[in-house]
């Protein structure tokens, strides 16, 4: 799957790509020939990276959707309508936006925030583009999940992680869910041209887990610099799976790093990933969480 198509540049979708692995991700789509959509907070800085890697690779074709906050269902579905309007071919949908946190927040629409960014926000997104998806075949989905989600169940009876908070297993379990939901996707869209995989990209020295204050951030910088890969080292794992010419038929795995693993055995459990996906359909479709 290149970067070019009788029609043009093939259009490549970003969340999350104003830094770290998301940038790296848009940067590495421009410099290989895509019509590339920096998705981020902040008209400025959105526009400002865009630019940013323009210059860097010499593209012309990198352009900037902003947004204010990517965990509300009402700005998914505004970003949604806005891709649709300019893009109505999307060939390669990457969901790289997503967080942390040590404290259990909730969006002003009543949703937890981690479940809200990490699992809500790609499937409502996916879902909203699936026409535009399935205009661009082939086209590829590609959610970045984690190693995190080793160990990780889930709380059928919450889902919204209100009893016994701990920021980092929710985080997991969101990882989790995002691989159930990953292989759902991939089902609805067999035989479509569309493909939906889930990557494990390493762990990455970046700005992740920044937003917080206290231990887990500070955590997470330790590791990142004893251990962490760059994120230009991180993205290439998300490059691969989303151009890669010999995955173009792969769908419904989950990949750490450059090869399809197992993934956890919960992660396998395929009556837990329909009872996810219908759960989530339902929070999907409601206006505010009751």
């Amino acid at each position: 799957m290149g970067g070019s198509s009788a029609e043009g540049p093939r259009v490549g979708v970003v969340t999350g790509a104003t830094s770290g692995i998301g940038r790296e991700v848009a940067r590495g789509l421009a410099a290989r020939g895509w019509r590339t959509v920096v998705v981020g907070r902040g008209p400025g800085r959105a526009a400002a990276v865009a630019a940013e890697i323009a210059r860097e690779t010499g593209s012309s074709g990198v352009e900037s959707i902003a947004v204010t906050d990517l965990a509300l269902r009402a700005e998914v579905r505004t970003l949604a309508a806005a891709l649709r309007e300019r893009y109505p071919r999307i060939p390669l949908l990457v969901h790289n936006a997503g967080g942390v946190f040590a404290r259990r927040q909730t969006t002003s629409e009543g949703l937890e925030r981690t479940f809200a960014l990490n699992v809500l926000t790609p499937f409502l997104l996916t879902d909203l583009l699936a026409d535009a998806l399935r205009a661009g075949a082939p086209a590829r989905v590609v959610m970045v999940s984690s190693a995190a989600h080793q160990g990780a169940h889930v709380p059928w009876d919450d889902l919204q992680s209100a009893h016994g908070y701990s920021g980092f297993r929710v985080y997991g379990r969101s990882k989790l869910e995002l691989i159930l939901l990953t292989r759902e996707l991939a089902d609805r869209f067999r035989g479509s041209g569309v493909t939906v995989n889930a990557v494990h990209p390493g762990f990455v020295a970046s700005g992740f887990a920044q937003n917080n204050r206290g231990g887990l951030a500070a955590a997470v910088r330790v590791f990142g610099f004893l251990g962490g890969r760059s994120p230009r080292s991180g993205a290439e794992p998300i490059l691969r799976l989303a151009t890669e010419p010999s995955l173009a038929s792969v769908t419904g795995e989950y990949f750490a790093r450059d090869r399809p693993r197992p993934g956890s055995e919960a992660s396998r459990d395929r009556a837990a990933s329909g009872r996810l996906l219908a759960a989530v359909a339902e929070l999907a479709a409601r206006g505010t969480a009751t």
